[in-house]
């Protein structure tokens, strides 16, 4: 059995994984409000950026802690279409999720649909990211611990729309974003402890390429995609936002005016 170090640059992964998750989480639940307030094809556009940003930072939450992953006795490596897929189920399926709280006309029912859809997406990306590594010897999970993960996810998700459809204030989001960054990292590092590397000792080269070849540059650049969108949130105006003519008073109405009749000449005599 290899030893597993699951920080081994110390608190560094941890910490920036978790930041990951938190602006991730923040940006899902701002867009999700956005949307609750919208309409139409605005409505459609704030989900698509929720779930976006929710499932970027989310995967790159993952990543960013997998870089502090070491197993004694093996290199690791990652299959690539394998990762790129969980980048892409974690967008899909979290957004699938966030739509139908976003569209759902039951909300009791459609907080429980979309927690559970975004939950196993979340469990999905983070296995489907595990089932990725490439090293000499197999892996195996304690199926108690990854059965725990699974309900972390579901309960975190669930608790992040619910914040989502009744938290409105700024602040108030902020720290449902916290706490909702402190359970995916929870779900992934439960997850993580699952984990049991049985190391065959071999020279072979492995394939797929290292964390510093592809996962570094792709996390550094989802995390880049994370910030612009905060900036882009952060100045678009809020639904229900008053224009310029609005903020300078009401629109008067055009009043018209009319020549004034020219007098007859009266008659003389």
């Amino acid at each position: 059995m290899g030893h597993l170090d699951h920080a081994a640059y110390g608190w560094l992964t941890p910490l920036l994984s978790y930041v990951m998750a938190s602006i991730g989480a923040a940006l899902g639940l701002r867009c999700t409000v956005r949307a609750l307030a919208a309409t139409g094809r605005s409505r459609r556009n704030w989900l698509l950026t929720a779930a976006s940003a929710l499932g970027t930072g989310i995967w790159t939450m993952h990543f960013v802690a997998m870089l502090g992953f070491s197993v004694t006795g093996t290199e690791i490596h990652y299959n690539v279409p394998l990762t790129l897929l969980s980048l892409v189920v974690a967008m899909g399926v979290v957004g699938a999720g966030i739509f139908a709280v976003g569209y759902g006309r039951d909300r009791g029912r459609s907080l429980v649909l979309g927690g559970l859809t975004t939950g196993l997406g979340v469990a999905s990306m983070h296995y489907l990211g595990m089932a990725a590594l490439r090293l000499h010897g197999t892996v195996d999970y304690d199926p108690l611990l990854a059965g725990l993960s699974v309900a972390i996810a579901v309960i975190a998700a669930t608790a992040a729309l619910w914040a989502a459809l009744n938290i409105r204030s700024p602040a108030a989001v902020a720290v449902a974003s916290l706490v909702m960054g402190a359970a995916v990292s929870s779900m992934h590092y439960t997850g993580m402890a699952a984990v049991g590397v049985e190391v065959t000792p071999s020279v072979e080269a492995l394939p797929g390429a290292t964390a510093m070849q592809f996962i570094f540059p792709l996390a550094v650049g989802l995390g880049s995609y994370l910030f612009l969108t905060s900036a882009f949130v952060a100045l678009s105006p809020a639904a229900g936002a008053r224009g310029p003519a609005a903020r300078t008073g009401a629109a008067r109405p055009t009043v018209r005016l009319r020549p004034a009749a020219t007098p007859r000449p009266r008659p003389s005599g």
